[in-house]
């Protein structure tokens, strides 16, 4: 068995400032966490030393991306101007690229322009990292053009917004990968065929989604993935009063996946009357086939309808959800291994949301889910099962506040009267991916540290201790998704 007794507190600064945007951008209520400082931090310390750094944009030398996506090397930086670039697409093949917008969003409107009869970025090369860019209006003629078609090994996209695509990102088949989206918005993408979606990723190691606003997508769903992991944590999905969305989530091949503190409405247009499907097309996915659904908030404004759908031969964990509105928990009969516990079945009056006409689903002391809550324990993994943040419209998040007795649902009340300290330092761990070294920063000196393989097993994984912060020793380790365990917390990295 692998612990470590920390004896440092490193100290890092916590950083919320905004950023500025033209007028399409959301008004994010923070823009960048601490963690998202130092993994960029990482990167760019571990950045070849010949990187270039390319400008784009009015008045440079390369005045759309397309000019510079032939011309980078690995490693490298593109800066783009805020603003629109009409009918630029791009295919990108480098590695460890960062592609960023800067100074707010840099637009990619298509025009229902696509490279290579794909998308209007098509991504072939392996770690690349996007921020802050809108993809928007791509289509092809085989009607699934996406903002991002992503070929390559391992994807971050952060802080990005996605619109009126036929997909908002289309992942292929590409092992071993991870994708992590965070702080990003899907709108109104889907051809209308059933077989397009807002985001839909095929079959790759792990997919980690956070922070995410996904919405509106036209009679596709609002995430589909094939993933062999899925960690979906803190998001809203919606298809509000107007969208023809269909599930608003969907794992059809199963494998494990964690639905941890989302926010999941559908509404009374809704193409599908069931709101969360796993392995409904067959559990393909590398064993075990484990959903564990905890402390989300669903509402179902169609009057029939389910909540629930999953295959029968998978086992499902669901603990502290509120399930409000009308139709069943579960189509027809139930998986054969479940444990539910302490979720709450209500009409959408009697939970006393705040302001569900307009999809505020916190709740107050008066509202049935205060206190109705019971703790999850952790996953067959080892990965907690616990709601340690909830959702801030748009696109962010804070710290949830812990008490005693656990609220049902992905909004606390807060009953302590101690509010989350924002200014606070957040354990954080980079880079993410990793290779040879993952370092430790902001833990307190009795923690308690493990690392846990992808199938929940302890790996043993040496360490040293330098200044004020720990580095794991990871050259040892085979590629994948993995845990790192501290006390009660779980934080999945990376190994490529």
């Amino acid at each position: 068995m692998f612990a470590l007794l920390l004896s440092g507190d490193v100290g890092y600064p916590y950083s919320s400032s905004p950023r500025s945007a033209d007028g399409k951008e959301r008004d994010y209520l923070r823009s960048m966490t601490n963690r998202t400082i130092l993994l960029s931090a990482c990167m760019a310390i571990t950045l070849p030393a010949s990187a270039t750094q390319w400008q784009v944009g009015s008045g440079q030398t390369y005045t759309t991306p397309s000019q510079v996506s032939t011309l980078v090397g690995n490693g490298d930086t593109v800066n783009i101007a805020a603003g629109v670039y009409p009918s630029d697409v791009a295919r990108w093949q480098a590695n460890d690229l960062l592609l960023r917008g800067v100074g707010g969003m840099a637009h990619l409107e298509s025009n229902g322009m696509a490279w290579g009869g794909k998308a209007i970025w098509v991504i072939q090369g392996d770690r690349t990292r996007v921020e802050w860019i809108e993809f928007s209006e791509c289509s092809v003629p085989d009607n699934n053009g996406a903002g991002i078609r992503q070929e390559g090994h391992r994807l971050t996209v952060l802080h990005c917004y996605f619109h009126d695509n036929e997909n908002g990102i289309l992942a292929g088949d590409v092992n071993p990968s991870t994708i992590r989206i965070e702080h990003s918005e899907f709108d109104h993408n889907g051809y209308g065929d059933g077989f397009s979606h807002n985001l839909y990723i095929n079959h790759v190691d792990s997919l980690i989604f956070r922070y995410n606003y996904s919405h509106h997508a036209h009679v596709g769903h609002e995430l589909k993935s094939r993933a062999h992991v899925n960690v979906i944590e803190y998001n809203r999905f919606s298809n509000e009063a107007t969208g023809d969305a269909s599930r608003e989530i969907d794992l059809p091949n199963g494998g494990t996946a964690y639905l941890i503190g989302n926010v999941v409405q559908q509404g009374p247009q809704g193409q599908n009357s069931n709101m969360v499907g796993y392995g409904l097309e067959g559990l393909t996915n590398i064993t075990p086939h484990e959903l564990y659904a905890i402390n989300n908030t669903l509402v179902n404004e169609k009057t029939v309808g389910s909540f629930f759908s999953v295959a029968s031969a998978a086992y499902i964990k669901a603990y502290s959800n509120i399930l409000a509105g009308g139709g069943n928990f579960m189509v027809g009969a139930w998986p054969t291994s479940i444990d539910t516990l302490a979720n709450l079945r209500s009409t959408i009056a009697a939970v006393q949301f705040d302001s569900p006409a307009v999809y505020d689903y916190h709740i107050t002391t008066s509202s049935p889910a205060h206190q109705f809550g019971f703790p999850a324990g952790i996953a067959s993994s080892g990965y907690p099962l616990v709601a340690w943040e909830e959702y801030v419209h748009p696109v962010s998040n804070i710290t949830r506040c812990m008490h005693a007795t656990l609220d049902a649902g992905a909004f606390g009340t807060c009953t302590t009267g101690i509010a989350p300290d924002r200014s606070a330092t957040r354990i954080t761990v980079w880079p993410d991916p990793a290779r040879e070294v993952v370092y430790v920063a902001d833990v307190v000196p009795t923690a308690l540290v493990r690392v846990y393989g992808p199938t929940g097993q302890l790996v043993t994984v040496p360490f040293t201790q330098q200044g004020e912060r720990m580095e794991l020793r990871t050259a040892a380790l085979p590629s994948g998704l993995y845990f790192l365990r501290i006390d009660e917390r779980s934080f999945p990295f990376v190994i490529e």
